[in-house]
């Protein structure tokens, strides 16, 4: 195995820290699970370090919540290691005002030839088809007439 990247060393008073929140229990479970995960793989400590291996099977927790809580320690700090936060990732909006005004068009239109109305698929692909847009789901079109106060009856 390579030699770790990120190791973690540290101090007398932060240890103690760490070992007062553990004591404690009056902390979240993801805290305590990474205070854990950094006592364990301290090198500073008296009986040496563990291995990811050995704190995985200890913790019940998995290889990539180790190394990661090792690298956010050594990076940014206790701190941000305990009270790691998932990146938040918004994702782009598909419908926008030109596109809603395309789909408004689309539903006062009449229905493809052999179909009675629209259905939120079939707008979807319309949409897809006239290049509206690259890629947009039934749902979509559905949660964004429903916004509109449209409805297809």
């Amino acid at each position: 195995m390579p030699a770790k990247k990120y190791r973690v060393t540290l101090t007398k008073e932060e240890r103690a820290e760490l070992k007062g929140l553990v004591s404690k229990g009056k902390t979240a479970a993801r805290k305590l699970t990474r205070c854990r995960i950094l006592l364990l793989a301290d090198e500073g400590a008296e009986g040496g370090k563990c291995k990811d291996a050995e704190i995985v099977a200890a913790l019940g927790v998995s290889r990539p919540t180790v190394e990661r809580t090792r690298q956010v320690c050594v990076e940014e700090g206790i701190e941000a290691a305990l009270n790691h936060k998932r990146p938040y990732q918004r994702r782009r909006k598909i419908m926008n005002g030109e596109v809603e005004a395309r789909l408004i068009a689309l539903v006062c239109s009449d229905a493809p030839a052999g179909r009675e109305k629209w259905t939120m698929q079939l707008l979807a692909d319309k949409l897809i088809d006239l290049q509206v847009v690259e890629t947009v789901s039934d749902e979509t079109v559905r949660t964004t007439l429903k916004k509109m106060n449209l409805s297809l009856g």
